[in-house]
């Protein structure tokens, strides 16, 4: 059962590099999280981002501020 449940988690990450949606707008959960991360860490945010590079914000901005969810980095 931990084996299926490791599978599952690997295809659940992908690189935002690779997203076939990738190249689109933002989403407006992308926008509204990203104003508060940016908010937080006192920079300006980029309303012109693509998903993808929503996405990479974000993480950038998680880390940044102590919101992301991987605690081990």
């Amino acid at each position: 059962m931990e084996e299926n449940k490791n599978q599952k988690n690997s295809n659940a990450i992908k690189n935002p590099d690779e997203w076939t949606t990738g190249d689109e707008p933002l989403t407006g959960a992308q926008e509204s999280y990203l104003k508060t991360l940016a908010a937080e860490a006192g920079e300006e945010l980029d309303e012109n981002l693509t998903k993808a590079e929503a996405s990479k914000k974000i993480d950038e901005l998680q880390h940044k501020t102590g919101r992301g969810l991987d605690k081990e980095d």
